[in-house]
């Protein structure tokens, strides 16, 4: 039995697939944020049942590689399938567009009727038994967030599943059913194996939709087909537009007539604080500053608690890489392994989790409160400058947290080259492993200025490469249409199982990398091969870069992580204390070399995955070319602090 959530982007499908299975996708306050469909199981009355979390899509035309996902994971389902289909109460007569639609699907359904609460701060009274009446199966109100009617909407859909109940067809007005029965008719008297009811195809066919348009040609005879387009052709002479318009206009008037049916809209005089809010912090003006000062804030405290802390577990792993070293001095071989276990654990508690904490934490606020959104529209004209669509920066703005599901966060946008030139700015954007290098050394070492800085400066540098590879591929942006999502007060339990969830990859992919890499370094050490690897690099290093040749193998493992440059660099220098070696200037040159310098290796894959490993080669080309030229700019000009 396979429970499959559907619905329109930023409906609550995720909140409640989290509710139920535990925490496996991240949900963000902000349509597109599902790009891939999440899956997991739960028990239910004794049964395993597989739930899926499909990408939002606002209708089963597909227009991006989103709702492509989701529109082919529901052609593929099986016979075991029952949809949810979770609908944003507050915006009915949009999201039953795709009710509509997911009905002509003909598959056992129940309707999740989820933010209620934000319906009736809207004075929106929902008559779910009207709308059970039309659809012919159950509807269940839900509180997605709070978990209100979700235990209640699994347990109906178990027993949709059972009794194999499928929802009516809504009609249309007279003279698109007439459309749609003329190629149900030749449908029908045509033999083929179109797996879907002839109602679905014929829509499909209407809608010429591309997905399935040359499935269609194939598995439909020839005159058959023929005959189908004729017919569609003969209906857009008499609509005077095109057969895409028909259907869709056809929908959006069904959809309203079921709300004027089921719903009254009440007038209240009810202060909306959030429109207020609103009216701050997506100001032309005010806007920008709010934005500044919140990003300002956040990695202020970040730097501020992960500055704190820092030294005092660094100290404790000080002496105990001492107590060992002491204790198996006869047995070099053996210290040196313990000594690396002890600096890779040491480095990811003392180093990286202090300020990877409070970034996700942060990170989930602004998201959950759907201010993330806002930040999009706000630059929005920014993007354009630089010749992108302003849906660019929600994979730029995920980057931050990491640069994987940004990468993979592209797949919203439509165009082949604008994804690729995101995919290059989302690859230079600072991800929490290289924060953690920002901090950890400019922040410490240098000041907190320093650190702003490199920010600063990486923002120009990915508005200066946008500008550029916009240049070199010229296309016209279309502008950008963006639902910006109601405003939520963050719940304490959701932001720290976000926070889990990102901090989790680090402590199962990163951390262990940081241990084998602290140890094969303190190997190398032992064996006295350092020198030599260092040597072998050192004209890049010392002779371009103009920095100590020790620091050569630490940018070697820090393509594996990028935390592993920082954490193996007090190795590979013999102390902690980075200024005994280093010019300031040394250490700010490093920090912007490995800030944009060559992707870690899940980003290479991701990027591979996504465009190409061509273009992934390509972009981590591009990437090491400007972290070349920053650092020889940079000594050149000799900056000071």
């Amino acid at each position: 039995m396979q429970f499959i959530l559907v619905g329109q982007p930023n409906c609550g499908k995720s909140t409640i697939f989290n509710h139920v299975v535990g925490y496996k996708a991240v949900v963000a306050n902000f349509p597109g944020a599902t790009v891939k469909y999440t899956k997991g199981n739960i028990e239910l009355e004794n049964q395993k049942i597989d739930v899926v979390d499909l990408p939002g899509t606002y209708s089963s035309q597909t227009t991006d590689e989103a709702e492509l996902v989701a529109i082919n994971y529901l052609r593929n389902s099986s016979n075991n399938s029952v949809l949810i289909n979770v609908i944003d109460a507050s915006v009915l007569s949009r999201s039953l567009q795709l009710t509509i639609q997911l009905a002509s699907l003909q598959m056992p359904m129940v309707i999740a009727l989820n933010m209620m609460d934000e319906a009736e701060n809207k004075g929106i009274k929902i008559f779910k038994e009207r709308l059970q009446e039309i659809f012919q199966v159950p509807v269940i109100e839900t509180i997605g967030r709070k978990g209100t009617g979700v235990f209640e909407l699994f347990v109906k859909a178990k027993e949709i599943y059972e009794k194999k109940q499928i929802p009516k067809n809504v009609k249309f007005d007279d003279k698109t059913e007439e459309l749609i029965s003329k190629i149900e008719s030749v449908l029908e008297n045509s033999k083929n194996d179109l797996r879907w009811y002839s109602r679905f195809n014929a829509l499909k066919l209407i809608e010429k939709d591309p997905l399935l348009i040359n499935e269609y040609k194939s598995i439909i005879h020839p005159n058959d087909f023929k005959k189908i387009e004729e017919i569609i052709s003969s209906a857009e002479k008499d609509y005077k537009k095109p057969s895409e318009l028909i259907s869709s206009s056809a929908r959006i008037e069904a959809a309203y007539r079921i709300f004027e049916k089921t719903a009254e809209v009440k007038s209240h005089d009810k202060i909306d604080i959030r429109k207020r809010i609103d009216d701050l912090l997506m100001h032309p003006i005010l806007g920008y500053i709010f934005m500044i000062a919140i990003l300002s804030i956040m990695f202020f405290s970040i730097f501020k608690l992960g500055s704190f802390v820092e030294p005092i577990f660094l100290d404790s792993f000080d002496l105990l890489n001492n107590y060992l070293a002491e204790q198996f001095k006869d047995n070099q071989v053996v210290a040196s392994i313990l000594i690396g276990i002890a600096s890779g654990i040491g480095g990811g508690v003392g180093i990286v989790i202090p300020f990877l904490i409070p970034f996700f934490i942060f990170l989930s606020i602004l998201e959950d409160t759907g201010y993330l959104a806002r930040i999009a529209f706000l630059v929005d004209n920014l993007m354009h400058k630089i010749g992108l669509h302003g849906l660019s920066i929600i994979p730029i703005i995920l980057g931050y947290g990491c640069t994987v599901p940004g990468i993979l966060a592209t797949r919203i946008l439509k165009s082949k080259r604008d994804k690729f030139i995101t995919a290059t700015l989302t690859t230079l954007i600072p991800c929490t492993a290289k924060m953690t290098v920002i901090f950890g050394l400019v922040g410490f070492f240098i000041s907190m200025k320093a650190a702003v800085l490199i920010y600063l400066l990486n923002i120009v540098i990915v508005g200066l490469t946008g500008k550029f590879l916009s240049k070199v591929l010229p296309e016209i942006s279309p502008g950008l249409i963006l639902e910006i999502p109601k405003y939520h007060m963050p719940s304490f339990t959701t932001v720290m199982n976000k926070t889990w969830f990102r901090l989790k990859e680090f402590i199962i992919v990163a951390w262990p990398l940081l241990v084998v890499g602290s140890i094969i370094l303190e190997l190398i050490t032992h064996f006295n091969w350092v020198e030599g690897i260092n040597s072998f690099i050192a004209p890049f290093t010392s002779g371009l870069l103009g920095l100590p040749a020790a620091v050569g193998i630490t940018l070697l493992f820090g393509i594996m992580r990028k935390e592993l440059a920082l954490i193996l660099l007090f190795a590979a220098l013999g102390t902690r204390d980075v200024l005994s070696v280093m010019t300031l200037t040394q250490v700010f040159s490093f920090t912007v070399f490995v800030t944009f310098y060559v992707p870690c290796l899940a980003t290479i894959a991701a990027l591979a995955r996504e465009l190409n490993w061509k273009n992934a080669l390509l972009i981590s080309v591009i990437t090491a070319v400007i972290a070349v030229l920053l650092s020889v700019g940079l000594r050149v000009i000799g900056i000071t602090f």
